[in-house]
């Protein structure tokens, strides 16, 4: 790659996560979650903007239903920004990716609460991976972190 594609490249890269960041991430959670505290703290941190919910158990089932989760891929609480779900501790970089790439799937999931992910950091470090969740509920790995 010459230096024309890579400043290319690179200013390609850069406007992506521009038109990510002006984009809103809805979320929804428990009341009583700090740990989906710290993910939406590490989200505003990375420049995105957070509009948070508080709902109930049963209708947070239904948010996590109708997006198309199911129990192997959910987390504690579910945002979604650019026709994506985001399912617990996933990366704002990872989120940044996604909204460049644009891969045709319904969202991506860290799911389960793996220690050291955004939000759950500071109790240890475990090693996790954010998988990207297709059409008809088929993962395959988008991140190891």
């Amino acid at each position: 790659m010459n230096w024309r594609q890579l400043l290319l490249s690179s200013a390609m890269v850069a406007l992506s996560a521009s038109a990510a960041l002006a984009q809103t991430v809805e979320v929804f959670k428990d009341a009583n979650c700090g740990c989906c505290g710290g993910w939406i703290a590490h989200m505003r941190q990375n420049g995105f903007t957070v509009a948070a919910a508080n709902v109930t158990p049963e209708r947070m089932d239904q948010i996590k239903a109708k997006a198309g989760l199911t129990e192997d891929t959910s987390s504690c609480h579910t945002a979604f920004i650019g026709g994506y779900f985001v399912e617990g501790h996933v990366p704002a970089q990872d989120v940044i990716r996604l909204l460049a790439e644009r891969p045709d799937a319904m969202g991506l999931t860290a799911p389960g609460m793996p220690l050291g992910s955004p939000g759950l950091d500071g109790a240890g470090v475990e090693p996790y991976e954010v998988l990207l969740v297709l059409d008809g509920g088929r993962t395959e790995v988008f991140a190891s972190h």
